[in-house]
């Protein structure tokens, strides 16, 4: 727990250093220009579609003439841009994390790692594809189960709780690996990661409950969503600096770890033995001085004259 609040408030400090915000920049502007390009050319085009759809689903149709005599022909309206948006939002989510995990993590790294531990060795576990294909890999189990549990997001609670919890998984899965990449070894990885797995999940989930922020924005202001384009720009800056403090927790987390895990591990290892055999003391002989009687020659003693 002290070290989870320890690499917690030094990642707040991180995170408002020029060097930082000026790294945040890259994917905030591929992610941001992509999200507004489509907005601009395919948010009418994406209304009107869901909203056929939606009109030629009989059960669906039933329902929305409930809801009409119930709440009003307001509700009709915004549906259909609460579901364009609610089917953007993941696609948002995981190009800022992909974005932020590829072209921030490495220089976050070498930031931590040369302002908190110089000392620390390097020891390249990991290549930058093995990151890579892990993060796809999680990315298509994270949107698989997105789908799998998209019914349960018309369940108030359950809408405000999956989306996190999925997001929070997938952060720890790919940040964690990215952390520990290029200081730690495959063995020191995989020990630190299945040791540490648990307050890792913790951080992942804190941050994917702190992203939900922009999807909450979107949903209690419906009169909004014309500005969807505008909207979806601005949680792509926001979802970048959410990833982009994940980062920093899971680096200064993750490299504070592998130190201690190595001075307790390695200062095992390396501690002088107490077993050994003491080594033979050697006898220096003593030339023999001017007073003392000279060694016998032929086995005959000579004494000296008086």
């Amino acid at each position: 727990m002290k070290l989870l609040l320890d690499s917690s408030w030094r990642a707040a400090v991180y995170l408002l250093m020029p060097r930082v915000i000026g790294l945040s920049l890259l994917p905030l502007l591929i992610a941001g220009g992509l999200a507004v390009g489509l907005g601009y050319f395919f948010w009418e085009a994406a209304v009107a579609g869901v909203r056929a759809s939606l009109e030629s689903w009989s059960l669906i149709e039933a329902m929305l003439k409930w809801v009409d005599a119930s709440v009003g022909p307001s509700f009709r309206a915004v549906l259909a841009p609460l579901l364009v948006v609610g089917m953007a939002v993941p696609v948002v989510v995981v190009v800022s994390l992909l974005l932020v995990a590829g072209l921030m993590t490495p220089a976050i790294v070498s930031l931590v790692a040369e302002r908190r531990f110089p000392a620390l060795q390097r020891r390249h576990g990991a290549a930058w594809w093995q990151g890579l294909l892990r993060g796809l890999g999680a990315t298509v189990v994270a949107m698989l189960a997105l789908l799998i549990t998209m019914p349960l997001w018309f369940i108030p609670p359950l809408m405000l709780l999956i989306p996190p919890l999925i997001w929070g998984w997938l952060t720890a899965r790919v940040m964690g690996f990215d952390a520990l990449a290029d200081h730690a070894s495959r063995e020191e990885r995989e020990a630190l990661l299945a040791q540490h797995r648990w307050p890792m999940l913790v951080i992942g989930l804190f941050t994917g409950f702190l992203g939900a922020a922009p999807s909450l924005i979107w949903a209690i202001s419906a009169t909004m969503l014309f500005l969807a384009p505008l909207m979806v720009a601005v949680s792509v800056w926001l979802y970048t600096l959410v990833f982009a403090f994940s980062s920093l927790w899971f680096t200064h987390y993750a490299l504070a770890a592998l130190q201690a895990h190595r001075v307790r591990v390695e200062g095992e290892v390396l501690a002088p033995r107490t077993d050994r055999e003491p080594a033979p003391q050697v006898i220096e002989p003593i030339a023999p001085g001017p007073t003392d009687a000279a060694p016998p020659i032929g086995g005959t003693s000579i004494a000296p004259l008086p």
